[in-house]
């Protein structure tokens, strides 16, 4: 079984494997054009990126998801609308995140809160984030992942080859847009949190990718002879183990804080948790295999 397992040819099915990729990216892709074109709610934005108010309360008691949820219920209530987030920030304190509401809209909901659980003047703080705050923020996340892909596709250029960090910078984008999909399938809330998720995520998939071309280049020097498609099949399978073994320590880590985390730990897990596995996947199945691609064009053409 083993021995059958090592005989399976990674670049002989990415076909397969571009048609799995193609299925996981699709929504993210199909979101991003939408969203462009002006379409709303495709992505549950949150007031980072879309600008609103962020309400602050000390309740002086021990908050739970019962607290929370009282909360946004009398939220509701008071200002016909849902807020974008109910968190607990802190043992006795919670947060309320929610699109621009007017002065009234404020003054009723503290008025509330203060009738119900007893709030003084100094127990509750209210900001802003504004909509050219918000567009700045959005600028930045874009700018700060377009700079990271330009550098790591020079750095694998300088390190290996062009090709290479061609195939890298498809690995990369394909984990971006499987993360963009995964939060309009499961409504993730759509903030601050994305940039960090999205910058790691970066930095976890073209480690593991690198991993790979370091041994296609070893394979390579030790057997320039060989045919490339077996050289990136043998490196393939030569770094499985580290690749699984890295994927499920970290997935590990990931999971208690989605089981154990409050709300906005959730909200940062779930994605780190879904860009692991489609990192290990692009670094197995998509890299290599796209390496392998633009080579045997070259060789064609030749």
């Amino acid at each position: 079984m083993k021995e059958k397992l090592k005989n399976f040819s990674f670049t002989s099915h990415f076909k397969i494997f571009a048609l799995i990729s193609a299925l996981l990216v699709s929504v993210g892709i199909v979101g991003l054009i939408l969203t462009a074109c002006g379409v709303q709610n495709v992505f549950n934005f949150d007031i980072d990126f879309i600008g609103g108010t962020t309400m602050s309360f000390d309740l002086h008691q021990s908050v739970d998801k019962n607290t929370t949820d009282d909360v946004e219920a009398l939220f509701r209530e008071v200002t016909g609308t849902k807020p974008s987030s109910v968190i607990t920030s802190g043992e006795q304190s919670v947060t309320v995140k929610s699109l621009e509401l007017n002065d009234q809209q404020r003054l009723d909901v503290v008025d509330a809160m203060t009738e119900k659980y007893g709030l003084s003047n100094g127990d509750y703080q209210i900001d802003y984030v504004s909509a050219s705050v918000s567009g700045d923020l959005a600028r930045s996340a874009v700018i700060a992942s377009v700079l990271a892909v330009v550098l790591i596709l020079v750095y694998i250029a300088i390190r290996f080859e062009f090709k290479s960090g061609i195939a890298a910078i498809c690995a990369l984008v394909h984990d971006l847009l499987a993360m963009l999909s995964m939060y309009i399938i499961f409504r993730i809330p759509f903030n601050i949190n994305f940039i960090a998720a999205a910058l790691t995520i970066l930095g976890y998939s073209i480690n593991a990718t690198i991993v790979v071309f370091d041994r296609v280049r070893e394979n390579k020097r030790l057997d320039a002879s060989a045919p490339f498609t077996q050289i990136v099949d043998t490196s393939i399978w030569q770094t499985m183990t580290r690749s699984l073994n890295t994927t499920i320590t970290t997935l590990l880590v990931m999971v208690v804080l989605l089981i154990l985390g409050v709300s906005s730990i959730k909200n940062f897990a779930l994605p780190l948790c879904i860009g692991v596995v489609c990192g290990c996947y692009s670094s197995v199945c998509i890299s290599g295999p796209v390496w392998n691609l633009l080579a045997s064009k070259k060789h064609a053409k030749a």
